[in-house]
């Protein structure tokens, strides 16, 4: 148990708030596993980016809820705009200054090819990558304070402002970081770095399983021109992103840099 600014007891928390297309489906069905904890049924409970929200006077009630936080279990949930939509992090540190908050971080590129995919096939985008990330682009500056839900392919895989705003509200000891590469490839470690960051029992030991919210099997590969584009505009940030966090991410950096074949399905 832990206590929060106001001294009441609160059971303790964890948040999964990005980022999207990284693993955070696995991670949360894989975590749900766990006999330690509670998460919610429902993935993406949307909470702290609700804004219809009254958040000068916010019920945390239905939160609680999704979570099962009344189960005497650590309980949590990923929603994995949290760490793109403003004012989130803030919120969930006005919330509970003691959770404990887990990235993943996926190759920006692939990200946002995989992010255009799963538009695509729900229908909510008809240009194609090369013009969504060019030209496209121009939807989310047109966007209310310069964010968007669906159309931020570019934007969401900028990680070192997310993360340093993570950072604001959060010590790095309470924030634990991961790639998607490490989850997809070596799942068990990965796995048990988390279970000893929540500080529960390792007991997670899985077998290797392809876990996805919704196929998004479109036959588009990135092109060349289009890798080469994107890595114009994600080269800095991958290097500042490596500084932030100490995880070595020269692979990213790799002209010839290819995920796994495993998570390419």
């Amino acid at each position: 148990m832990k206590l929060n600014i106001n001294g009441f007891s609160l059971p303790q928390k964890f948040f999964i708030v990005g980022a999207q297309k990284a693993g955070t489906t696995a991670l949360h069905k894989y975590l749900a596993r766990h006999s330690q904890l509670s998460l919610s049924v429902k993935k993406e409970l949307h909470f702290f980016d609700n804004e219809t929200r009254d958040w000068e006077r916010p019920s945390y009630k239905l939160l609680e809820t999704g979570m099962g936080c009344s189960t005497g279990k650590i309980c949590g949930e990923a929603t994995p705009i949290y760490m793109y939509w403003p004012d989130s992090i803030e919120r969930l540190h006005t919330y509970d200054p003691s959770a404990q908050i887990i990235v993943l971080l996926r190759h920006p590129v692939f990200r946002a090819h995989s992010h255009w995919r799963m538009e695509t096939k729900r229908g909510a985008e008809n240009l194609s990558f090369p013009e969504a990330i060019r030209g496209g682009r121009s939807r989310v500056k047109e966007a209310p304070g310069g964010v968007h839900r669906v159309y931020s392919y570019i934007e969401r895989g900028f990680y070192a402002e997310q993360i340093k705003r993570i950072l604001q509200y959060y010590p790095h000891s309470q924030v634990h970081i991961a790639t998607t590469d490490q989850l997809w490839l070596e799942p068990k470690s990965t796995l048990n770095a988390v279970e000893r960051f929540l500080n529960i029992k390792e007991e997670l030991d899985p077998e290797w399983e392809y876990i996805i919210a919704a196929r998004t099997d479109i036959p588009d590969q990135i092109t060349t021109a289009d890798f080469v584009f994107l890595m114009d505009l994600f080269h800095s940030d991958i290097r500042a992103v490596s500084k932030i966090t100490g995880i070595p991410l020269d692979n990213w950096l790799d002209d010839h840099y290819l995920e796994s074949d495993k998570y390419l399905k």
